[in-house]
């Protein structure tokens, strides 16, 4: 199954077959200026070209300096360019916000992470445990909480999807605090608190209103104290010129200012504004941050999540933190390499299924423009192409001995054998799903994975197999359930 962490997928450098800058790592500034100019411009070009696609701003800092780009228009038909100074809604990105101010409140010693959240809510909320196992304020902030991903639940897939926007706005005007506080009785755990991350929009909305009983004070207050202030970020009312977004159908959509959600997807900021934020994050000086930057689930070497933060290692071992994000009529998507000291954003003013993976395509490719295909994944590749993909692992084995900084992660190979299937490779592909199991045999994902490819070339009875390993690894995959259903096999 494809990984949907926060909507997006995870690429971490590109998977072509290289270029004349695999060997080049951290180039100065001033050495790289006029190859960034050049890559920004054909990428952002090739973008903008897309079906559906409107604007985008892109803001970059190398080492302390600090590049904005802009294409297409902040309106339909006004030719007006975005500027670093255009207001965006930046969705989910909005969560390492929030999750930034529980940070402080750790460190000021006004909450524990491992705190039963039903400590801070007005009544009783026996349905926030599982076998006795309640949600803390950390599994709130590393998406593993279980909550449901929106309150008030609607319909999974509906009918118009341009009807279904206007309805729900409508509907959520007149929600309040109190609504979600009383639906949040209604919610239901599917397993245990802090076991597998989940996107929930309700548990960081919920994290913003446990904060602001903490230090009886506002959410937009505590924002403007610990992050807009210090950070001299601009207020979105008064900033730059006007910007409509639109859904795939070109229809301008509505903006998403909803007071009880604006805490888990409703921030809105400039390309100029954004870049002070990911200079902050990427100088780690401040303690809140370097807590937010720490495994709060999972494993570095394997698959993280810091609050709220998607935490890996690239190919060649380096950190890298991701978050996307997305609106009725907006998308975002931000890398940081904190060890490099760069990072990214791209922000755009259309929104559909693909606007996500898009932009996060566009930073992968970026980033290996800049620095080039590791060397080490450039010997892998050569190694697999030379042995007709056959024996994966071993060749994988062979290129680590010669390749200690080789580092691979579940989900880069995953996403890494979908794009060799896309492209119409299944034999390649299979290899590489082969390779997956064999370096993570506990991920449930791989074999979902693995499973989907025998199935997609006949192979029923190996899909079948490989579906029920999954299963087997975690009860909670309905693609595995759902594909052994189609293919008339029992759980």
């Amino acid at each position: 199954m494809i990984a949907t962490r926060i909507l997006a997928l995870s690429w971490v450098l590109a998977l072509s077959s290289g270029t004349a800058m695999g060997q080049e790592r951290a180039a100065p500034p001033t050495a790289t200026k006029a190859r960034l100019d050049t890559l920004v411009q054909r990428l952002g070009t090739a973008f903008i070209k897309q079906p559906a696609r409107v604007g985008l701003s892109i803001g970059i800092v190398q080492h302390g300096q600090v590049y904005f780009y802009n294409f297409g228009s902040t309106e339909k038909g006004k030719g007006r360019r975005p500027t670093p100074q255009t207001v965006y809604e930046i969705g989910s990105i909005s969560k390492t916000f929030t999750s930034l101010l529980l940070a402080h409140a750790v460190l000021e010693k006004r909450v524990s992470l491992d705190d039963d959240i039903r400590k801070y809510l007005p009544g009783a909320y026996p349905n926030l445990a599982r076998n006795g196992q309640p949600i803390k304020l950390v599994h709130l902030a590393n998406t593993t909480s279980r909550l449901p991903d929106n309150l008030p639940q609607g319909p999974a897939r509906p009918a118009n999807p341009d009807s279904a926007v206007a309805a729900a706005v409508k509907a959520l005007r007149g929600y309040t605090k109190q609504n979600f506080y009383d639906d949040l009785h209604q919610a239901r755990l599917d397993t245990i608190p802090g076991l597998l991350p989940r996107h929930s929009n309700v548990a960081t909305q919920l994290l913003a209103y446990i904060l602001e009983r903490v230090y009886r004070a506002s959410y937009e207050e505590l924002l403007a104290r610990y992050i807009n202030k210090p950070l001299q970020l601009a207020d979105p009312a008064g900033a730059g010129p006007p910007l409509v977004g639109y859904n795939e159908n070109g229809n301008p959509m509505p903006r998403l200012d909803l007071p009880t959600v604006v805490a888990a997807g409703g921030l809105r900021y400039s390309a100029a504004d954004m870049v002070k934020y990911l200079r902050y994050q990427l100088a780690e000086k401040d303690p809140a941050v370097r807590l937010t930057h720490q495994p709060a689930w999972g494993r570095m070497d394997e698959q993280a999540v810091g609050f709220n933060w998607n935490l890996e290692k690239t190919v060649n071992g380096e950190r890298m933190l991701q978050h996307s994000g997305g609106t009725f009529g907006c998308a975002s998507y931000c890398e940081l390499y904190p060890d490099q000291q760069f990072g990214l954003v791209l922000l755009a003013n259309e929104s559909d299924r693909e606007t996500q993976g898009s932009l996060q395509a566009v930073a992968g490719q970026l980033v290996e423009g800049l620095y080039g295909v590791p060397p080490a994944l450039l010997a892998l590749q050569k190694g697999l192409v030379a042995s007709g993909y056959r024996d994966a692992f071993a060749v994988f084995t062979a290129v680590k001995k010669q390749h200690p900084e080789l580092h691979l992660t579940e989900e880069y190979v995953n996403n890494w054998g979908y794009r060799v299937l896309r492209q119409g490779q299944p034999q390649p592909a299979l290899a590489l799903f082969k390779l997956n199991v064999s370096l993570f045999p506990q991920g449930w994902n791989t074999y979902d994975s693995l499973a989907e490819v025998y199935e997609s070339t006949g192979a029923q009875q190996l899909a079948i197999e490989n579906y029920r390993r999954s299963l087997a690894l975690n009860p909670k995959n309905e693609n595995a359930a759902q594909h052994l259903q189609k293919l008339g096999a029992p759980r």
